[in-house]
């Protein structure tokens, strides 16, 4: 939506709406089941926000956000590529800009595998009752 709104104050036109639809849900679905996971495990309302602070935000600073992850040395290159959220911004940034710094289609299989890793992770967890109250 934020998106779609943008574009309404801009010339900027989408160069490939699909790609940027299916990244858009596969990251959404990623997150949204990294959150239920982080619930899970919160024992506290406040231990909630241990993960957006200590996890997500340096992997959105090393995932190529504000920076072309092709300018990193080897060592950390190869680093960023375990990174979920260089992926959903390589893909993001492709879909409205049409270039990126990895494949597009690569980088939607990755989406790809960790929603499925997350999602079975999520399943597993509920089906033993883990962090599920009486």
């Amino acid at each position: 939506i934020v998106t779609g709104i943008a574009l309404l104050f801009t010339h900027l036109r989408l160069q490939h709406p699909f790609v940027s639809l299916l990244v858009i849900l596969g990251s959404s679905l990623l997150f949204s089941t990294a959150g239920f996971i982080n619930a899970v495990f919160a024992r506290k309302f406040d231990d909630i926000s241990i993960v957006p602070t200590f996890v997500l935000t340096p992997l959105t600073y090393l995932g190529g956000v504000f920076y072309s992850v092709s300018l990193l040395s080897p060592f950390w290159y190869h680093l960023s590529l375990g990174n979920p959220v260089l992926y959903m911004v390589s893909g993001f940034r492709y879909g409205i800009l049409g270039t990126s710094d990895l494949h597009w289609g690569f980088g939607l299989s990755v989406i790809i595998l960790f929603v499925v890793g997350s999602l079975g992770f999520a399943l597993y967890l509920l089906r033993k009752g883990i962090g599920l109250r009486t």
